[in-house]
């Protein structure tokens, strides 16, 4: 690379850092610069972060997690039971009706997985997979709201879109520092979730997701110390030898956890105690 392009990337990298265009239009911006002085592979790494860095939209976020729940589905059978579905997606409307971001491109689904193993994932686009391991840790209508107001969580925090998106800038930083020509970038989103649910997300995510169910759980009217019973169930649970695969394996113990929502609670407006209502349609719809 001559002085003269060096110059002139360099420029472009200090209008960017100092106007904070770190976007999409600002890494393009970069690219149309390393095109003009004839550096056409640096010119395509820097296209290729700003492909990386352009948001997603919602109809974007719902196909992308739709493949992503249906990939899950084939490590996982579904379990058949009309009642208990009907019944969490129920629960989970209630709970998306009364927050900020009731809205998603094609609303949100409950799906349940026949599977002893204590888990839930959540999906962009507003698809919630939990496993009947999980169910049976609830012992009430707000236990379940519980498990589903954390996934919500994840989704309404866009969890999953940021591992996308850092994985993808990411990767085009890669391709720049060794000036290779870009490829595109959407076919990696597979691999990037495959990987996701396998590490899991990060502790401050979970921490995060959980703080979000405790205020979803208020403002529906569900009681947010519901919480802490399933978390307390599962610190049972986590402590056998057998227990070591699904949400023991990718979320913080839930000792750590306990902790954080006994602190998170301080500072949530409990509503006025309706539990007792919904002591019979749990013990109906609970049941499969």
């Amino acid at each position: 690379m001559n002085g003269k392009k060096i110059l002139g990337i360099a420029a472009s990298a200090l209008i960017v850092m100092f106007t904070g265009c770190t976007t999409s239009d600002g890494f393009a911006f970069l690219g149309s610069v390393a095109s003009a002085v004839g550096d056409d592979s640096t010119a395509a790494a820097f296209n290729s972060i700003s492909k990386a860095t352009e948001e997603i939209t919602p109809e974007n976020e719902y196909y992308i997690g739709r493949s992503v729940a249906a990939n899950l589905l084939t490590n996982y059978k579904t379990y058949s039971s009309p009642r208990l579905e009907a019944y969490l997606n129920k629960i989970c409307q209630v709970l998306v009706m009364n927050s900020d971001n009731p809205d998603s491109y094609n609303g949100y689904h409950v799906k349940i997985l026949d599977s002893s193993e204590v888990n839930a994932f959540s999906t962009s686009g507003g698809h919630i997979l939990i496993t009947t391991g999980l169910i049976e840790c609830a012992k009430s209508e707000d236990g379940l709201a519980a498990v589903v107001a954390h996934e919500i969580g994840h989704i309404h925090l866009k969890h999953s879109l940021k591992s996308i998106k850092t994985s993808r800038f990411t990767s085009a930083l890669k391709a720049t520092a060794s000036a290779v020509m870009a490829t595109e970038l959407d076919g990696m989103v597979g691999d990037v979730m495959g990987s996701m649910f396998k590490s899991g997300y990060s502790q401050t995510q979970e921490y995060d997701a959980d703080e979000m169910g405790l205020k979803l759980m208020a403002a529906a009217g569900y009681n947010p110390n519901a919480m802490l019973d399933i978390l307390a169930q599962m610190q049972i649970l986590e402590s056998l030898p057998s227990s070591k695969g699904g949400m023991f394996k990718t979320h913080p113990s839930a000792k750590k956890r306990i902790a954080n929502v006994r602190l998170a609670l301080k500072s949530i407006e409990m509503p006025e105690d309706t539990t007792s209502y919904r002591t019979a349609r749990y013990s109906l719809s609970s049941k499969g």
